[in-house]
């Protein structure tokens, strides 16, 4: 339980915020690809509750710049991109990627004030089908650190395909839900463990058991959190009662990430992305690691349950989340479908867009939100004293402040895989599994020598 106070420090993501200034010491997703792709590549992007406009110029780079013109505050979101940049419709005024004033038409011939001039800007990279921008200020901004060392950045695009969607609440509680691996026993239980439906994602075999009905059938789980160079580890054993264990390993990248198994060949790592304090999307890259991904049949099964261009969801609070009660006696534990994703936007947006955690009672399978918030105060202290924090640079560091992280590297990479052994071999069975698995990728096995950062993704 939170006092309001620590409720809202760990919220509060606005500019002039501590958790605002935190956030912005990371890269964050502000679009998916396709959003630019079209005959005018111009999105007006909400972040942090700050107002910007990304953009693609005419030699393809990326820019991000503040909305509101800084000559009178004009919407760039309705500029004309042209010229290498991105023009005011007021007066004329031109800006490039940078936020450089290349032009400004209407004063007097040879009038230096365009040098004198700057639009906020923040740099932008493109991976796999997705947009990040660097939201800070200061040296970092013109040189920020790399991307971090993950899977979905290393694999080659065949493998991976991105998406997002609109959740009304607060990016700590969609994060939260990330680090429950409690709540798949009841919210994402399916009454059969037949059928390949979108959203059912926990129905590959592992042994000769469904996820779904592990998951239903084994619902007191023991869970272990570790605290590593990126984040947290959380390691959800489940004992079968016949000397085997199920061993779940999931991780929260830090600040408001997820790395987790959907397969037994494919991960997704997942961002929850403040759009102000009420609301936040969620970017999901998904890495498969054995073949290449069919990117239009799974854009084909998500588009039907959103809504463009804000990719929110067909359903919420006006219409019950698609609650059925006869689905509920039925066939899913919710009544709300056989789309997951549906069931985890019930259960962060219905405690309302802030939820009050001055009234909640944690229990023990809260381990994993408990150890967040502990990692996050960390951090939002660390971040006050002008200090670093953890994860800044993009991979593990072995310079970080006692108690924020430990030292991770290469061996410590947030792994993420499913499997059944025996249950006194689960510290090891899951990296055995896990190593095997990435030695039959066509494209992982050479990152344990090869880490990937930054430019070399591409």
């Amino acid at each position: 339980m939170l006092t309001a106070e620590q409720n809202a420090l760990l919220t509060r993501t606005g500019p002039g915020t501590p958790g605002g200034a935190l956030m912005r010491r990371y890269w964050q997703p502000v679009a998916l690809s396709e959003e630019l792709d079209n005959p005018r590549p111009v999105k007006a992007v909400r972040l942090l509750g700050q107002e910007l406009v990304l953009f693609r110029d005419e030699a393809g780079r990326l820019g991000l710049v503040d909305r509101h013109c800084c000559h009178r505050g004009a919407d760039l979101a309705f500029g004309r991109l042209e010229n290498g940049g991105l023009r005011c419709p007021f007066h004329g005024w031109l800006y490039d990627v940078t936020g450089a004033c290349l032009e400004q038409p209407a004063e007097p011939e040879g009038s230096d004030l365009h040098t004198r001039v700057r639009q906020p800007a923040y740099p932008c990279l493109e991976r796999n089908g997705m947009i990040f921008a660097w939201p800070g200020e200061g040296p970092e901004a013109s040189d920020p650190p790399p991307l971090p060392d993950l899977d979905c950045f290393a694999a080659p695009a065949a493998y991976s395909f991105a998406w997002k969607g609109w959740w009304e609440c607060n990016w700590l509680q969609a994060l939260e839900v990330g680090v429950d691996p409690a709540h798949a026993s009841f919210l994402h239980r399916f009454f059969e463990d037949e059928g390949d439906r979108y959203g059912q994602q926990f129905r590959d075999r592992t042994g000769d058991l469904a996820q779904t009905a592990v998951f239903r059938n084994f619902d007191r789980p023991e869970i272990h959190v570790e605290t590593t160079g990126y984040g947290l580890r959380l390691t959800t054993l489940r004992d079968l009662g016949d000397g085997r264990r199920h061993v779940r390993v999931t991780n929260q990248v830090f600040p408001h990430g997820i790395v987790i198994p959907i397969s037994a060949t494919m991960n997704i790592t997942q961002w929850h992305v403040p759009i102000d304090d009420e609301n936040c999307y969620w970017y999901t890259l998904f890495t498969d690691y054995a073949a290449p991904v069919d990117k239009d049949r799974m854009r084909a099964e998500r588009i039907g349950s959103c809504t463009l261009p804000d990719y929110r969801s067909i359903h919420g609070r006006a219409d019950d989340w698609g609650y059925d009660p006869a689905e509920q006696r039925l066939r899913t534990y919710t009544g709300m479908g056989e789309d997951i994703n549906f069931h985890d936007q019930w259960a962060v947006e219905s405690p309302g867009p802030v939820h009050d955690r001055t009234k909640e009672n944690l229990g023990t399978t809260d381990a994993g939100i408990m150890a967040y918030r502990r990692l996050l105060r960390r951090a939002l202290k660390a971040a006050e004293a002008g200090g670093p924090v953890p994860f800044e640079s993009g991979r593990a560091r072995a310079d970080a402040p006692t108690g924020i992280e430990t030292i991770g590297g290469a061996a410590d990479a947030p792994l993420a895989i499913d499997t059944i052994g025996p249950a006194a071999e689960w510290r090891t069975v899951w990296r055995k599994d896990e190593a095997a698995r990435r030695a039959r990728s066509p494209w992982a096995a050479a990152l344990a020598d090869t880490p990937v950062t930054g430019e070399a993704a591409e």
